[in-house]
């Protein structure tokens, strides 16, 4: 067992498989890494149907609960609506740094969100849109809601965070990153990668992203989650 521990929080409709990429470039650098599926997630997206926001929290928070028990403080990162549970949980629980992948506070314009499908399917790749659209309307609704109850967390995190944006991002909009810049309390870096889009772990850009992650869950920190004197802000 290593002494670092790391919780990768995957997005909406998705599943562990958005963050299982950076997972495994962590654990390579010697972090136990853990990638919950989150309820009503990772298959069949009818199973949302009959999910409330609360259970992907409660889920969240029982995570938590297992790495704060075996670890003390631990790493997190959210990506999309898991930057937003990940915000929540670093208000609750010892999180050493923290980390949102194109954390879900604003989404594109529709017709943005068009233009991009359009490409895509010229390209012959529609799956990740297909499974947009067969989302259960409940769900979406609980997502909505999720939203709006989780962005005032932002205003209290104070762990060291790095947010990373994907330029073009086609379903978060690139704002959300600058919105959450300027919430935050603690200690913040925030870096947008121009080429990549939204599932950023599997993108064109990935390996840079993986080591500017990576790069930053390495610096030894305080006690209080700051960064030691001496050590950059990169």
């Amino acid at each position: 067992m290593s002494d670092r521990a790391c919780l990768l929080l995957h997005g909406f409709t998705g599943g562990a498989y958005e963050v299982h990429p950076l997972a495994r470039h962590l654990h390579d650098g010697g972090w136990d890494c853990f990638t919950p599926t989150l309820p009503g997630h990772g298959g069949d997206l009818r199973k949302l149907k009959n999910v409330s926001r609360r259970d992907w929290l409660k889920a969240a928070e029982e995570e938590a609960d297992k790495l704060a028990g075996r670890y003390g403080r631990f790493d997190l990162v959210g990506f999309s609506m898991g930057g937003l549970i990940a915000a929540y949980l670093a208000n609750r629980y010892p999180v050493r740094r923290l980390v949102f992948l194109n954390a879900a506070v604003y989404y594109v314009s529709p017709a943005r969100l068009a233009r991009d499908v359009y490409r895509q399917w010229r390209k012959g790749d529609t799956s990740y849109y297909r499974r947009k659209e067969r989302t259960p309307l409940p769900a979406v609704v609980q997502f909505m809601r999720l939203v709006r109850e989780l962005k005032p967390e932002f205003d209290e995190v104070t762990a060291s965070t790095l947010i990373v944006q994907g330029a073009r991002d086609q379903i978060v909009h690139p704002y959300s990153a600058r919105y959450i810049h300027k919430r935050l309390k603690g200690d913040k870096e925030l870096h947008f990668f121009p080429e990549s889009r939204h599932i950023i772990c599997t993108d064109v850009e990935a390996r840079e992203v993986f080591t500017r992650v990576e790069g930053f869950l390495g610096r030894e920190t305080r006690g209080d989650g700051r960064p030691l004197s001496g050590i950059g802000h990169g």
